[in-house]
C-alpha cells in the first residue's frame, strides 16, 4: 500500500502500470499518446491513460504553460507557470515529484502538494545550472499566494483559486450586484448565499456599469470603495469587477457550483449565467427577499434630510 511516485523515461509507459502518480513532461507524454493540439486534447488523452494504465493520478508538466494535473475523480487542475524568469530548465522535473513527495508525506492533498510542486518549479528554472530550492523560498512564494487567497482578485487569479477550492472538495458560490451603499439587506443576502457553500466569490459592477443601469448619480461609492467594504466581510472569499451589463462573460469562465440571486428575481432564465452554469451541472438558486433596506431608499432619506 505504499505510494510509487514515477518521473517516466522511454515511449513504454505499461512499465510504470498501477503507478500511484506519474509525472512526465509534455515530449514524453506526447510520445506515448500522440501530438496533442489544445488542452482539451491533453485531458482527454490523459484521461484514457490514467483508465488503460490504472494510474491513480497523472501530472503533465508543460514547461512556460504551467502543468496540468488529472485524476479519475476529479476535474482537471491546470496551473499556470510560477516562474518569473526562466534561466535553465535543468532539475525542474527533479524538482517536481521530490516536492511532491515530500508534500505527500508531510500529509497534503495532492492538490496542495502539485501547488506546491509548481511553486518548487518555477524557483528552480529561474537560477543557473543544476539547482535546488529550499524550505524558506517555498515559504516565500507561499506568502505572496496568500495575499490572493481571500480577497480583491483579478479573474486569473480567482479561477485558480477556485480551481484548488474545488479540488478539495469546497463548493464554489458565486453571485453579483453593484452594492453601492452597503446595508444590512446586503449583509443578509451575502450570508444566505455564503451558506449554499464553502467558498463565495462576488462580482461587482464598475463605476460605469453602474451609471448606466442605475442613472448618471450613481454609484455613490466608487468601486474600489464598494470592492473593499466586501472583501472585508467575513462570509466573502473573492471579490472582482466586471465592466458590461452584466456578468455573463465571467461566468461563463467560473462556472460556479452554485449561482445565487436576490429575491427580486422571480425566474431563473432572467439571471445573467444561468445556462453555462446549468450546462455545466451547477444549480442557480434565489434567495429570500429581505424586506426594508434598499439603496435608493437610503439615498431618498438622506436626500429628505437635506432638503430639510
Amino acid at each position: 500500500n505504499k505510494p510509487v511516485l514515477v518521473d517516466p523515461k522511454g515511449s513504454d509507459f505499461s512499465i510504470y502500470k498501477h503507478a500511484t502518480l506519474i509525472t512526465p513532461n509534455l515530449s514524453e507524454f506526447e510520445a506515448v499518446v500522440g501530438h496533442c493540439q489544445n488542452q482539451q486534447q491533453l485531458v482527454e488523452k490523459g484521461m484514457n491513460l490514467l483508465k488503460d494504465m490504472d494510474f491513480k493520478a497523472l501530472l503533465i508538466t508543460q514547461g512556460e504553460q504551467g502543468m496540468t494535473l488529472l485524476t479519475p475523480e476529479a476535474a482537471p487542475l491546470h496551473l499556470p507557470t510560477h516562474a518569473r524568469e526562466v534561466f535553465d530548465v535543468t532539475g525542474a522535473g527533479d524538482t517536481v515529484i521530490s516536492v511532491l513527495a515530500a508534500s505527500l508525506a508531510a500529509k497534503k492533498t495532492l492538490a496542495e502538494a502539485t501547488i506546491l510542486a509548481n511553486m518548487g518549479a518555477g524557483i528552480v528554472v529561474g537560477k543557473l545550472g543544476t539547482a535546488t530550492v529550499n524550505t524558506a523560498e517555498l515559504e516565500y512564494v507561499l506568502q505572496g499566494q496568500r495575499a490572493h487567497d481571500k480577497g480583491i482578485g483579478t479573474l486569473k487569479e480567482v479561477k485558480r483559486a477556485m480551481q484548488l477550492a474545488q479540488q478539495q472538495g469546497e463548493k464554489i458560490v458565486l453571485t453579483n450586484g453593484c452594492f453601492d451603499i452597503l446595508h444590512p439587506g446586503h449583509i443578509r443576502y451575502l450570508q444566505q448565499a455564503r451558506e449554499l457553500g464553502e467558498r463565495l466569490i462576488v462580482l461587482v459592477n464598475s463605476d460605469d456599469s453602474v451609471k448606466r443601469l442605475k442613472g448618471p448619480e450613481r454609484p455613490v461609492n466608487n468601486l474600489q470603495d464598494r470592492m473593499e467594504m466586501l472583501a472585508a466581510l467575513e462570509c466573502i472569499d473573492w471579490v472582482l469587477a466586471f465592466e458590461n451589463d452584466t456578468p455573463q462573460a465571467e461566468i461563463d469562465l467560473l462556472l460556479p457550483d452554485i449561482l445565487a440571486k436576490g429575491g427580486d428575481y422571480t425566474d431563473i432564465t432572467s439571471i445573467a449565467g444561468h445556462e453555462s452554469v446549468l450546462a455545466n451541472g451547477g444549480e442557480v438558486k434565489i434567495l429570500s427577499f429581505i424586506e426594508g433596506h434598499s439603496t435608493t431608499s437610503i439615498i431618498e432619506s438622506i436626500r429628505s434630510i437635506e432638503v430639510e
